[in-house]
């Protein structure tokens, strides 16, 4: 310390700089943070449910009265094929992979606004801030995959036709994709809504626009011309129907749909990733 004092220099234990490549994520700083990361989970998940009288039941209320909702419209009254599966389980399957893709893109689309708070006040890893949606997520997707289960024990005793096939195993490979999905692209909105915020409001009703150009309420198998590569394009087509094609038996799905799906989010999470790094230095002044 003498030494730096007799050279005009001082010594620090941290030294907060610019990141001078857009391109680094600094895990490093993220792996020391992880506290913080587990902290932001927790926040999340009590803090939407703490004022509500069912708490955590609406994990599973919301998914069933959708499912009945999509039973009703698209079963009984469009006629709609399910592939054979029946359209409960159909519908469901859809409705968890849909949502948690959906909850990842949204709530990761506004983490600059929501927390501009926070990020002028306080330093720390800003991709932890999204990370901690994409694992808070993780915990409604478990328990409406839980609820699936129970729904597939059910129809199995009924004796319905449906069957695991081998695609199960590559599961939590879906699980990554939607996930690296929502964030990509959900950071790529959330460094535009800085300087225009009216795409906060856009994306919600594009994301239900969307979901009707994947294959949450009808198989590929339905489609043709076309149509059927219009949907076939969408990046959470191949990974809906290759979640249905692992737990119920039944989906249009191969190894080049996964090829081109992991090809796709790829390129969506370094696009998003270079976005996000270049808006963090600078977001704080155009909030």
């Amino acid at each position: 310390m003498n030494e730096a004092r007799d050279t005009g220099q001082e010594s620090w234990d941290l030294t907060i700089e610019p990141q001078s490549n857009l391109l680094d994520l600094k895990l490093g700083q993220v792996w020391r943070y992880r506290d913080l990361l587990w902290l932001l989970v927790k926040r999340d998940f009590i803090a939407f449910y703490k004022q509500t009288i069912l708490g955590p039941l609406w994990f599973f209320i919301q998914p069933i009265f959708t499912t009945v909702t999509y039973v009703f419209i698209f079963g009984r009254l469009a006629g709609i094929s399910t592939d054979g599966i029946p359209a409960p389980l159909f519908y469901l399957t859809g409705i968890t992979a849909w949502t948690y893709f959906a909850d990842c893109l949204v709530k990761t689309s506004t983490v600059f606004t929501d927390n501009a708070g926070i990020f002028g006040k306080v330093y720390f890893p800003r991709l932890i801030m999204p990370l901690s949606i994409v694992i808070s997520n993780l915990v409604r997707f478990g328990v409406q995959l839980t609820l699936l289960f129970l729904m597939m024990a059910y129809y199995s005793m009924q004796g319905a036709s449906f069957q695991l096939s081998w695609y199960v195993l590559l599961f939590p490979l879906f699980v990554l994709i939607m996930a690296a999905q929502g964030l990509g692209f959900g950071m790529i909105i959330s460094a535009m809504t800085t300087k225009y915020r009216d795409l906060a409001y856009l994306l919600r009703f594009g994301i239900q626009l969307l979901m009707y150009l994947t294959t949450v309420v009808y198989p590929l198998s339905s489609l043709s011309g076309q149509m059927k590569t219009i949907v076939g394009f969408n990046p959470m087509t191949p990974v809906i129907e290759g979640i249905r094609l692992g737990f119920l038996g039944a989906g249009s799905f191969d190894l080049q749909s996964l090829m081109y799906v992991i090809l796709v989010t790829a390129i969506l999470l370094l696009t998003g990733t270079v976005i996000y790094n270049k808006v963090e230095k600078s977001f704080v002044d155009t909030i």
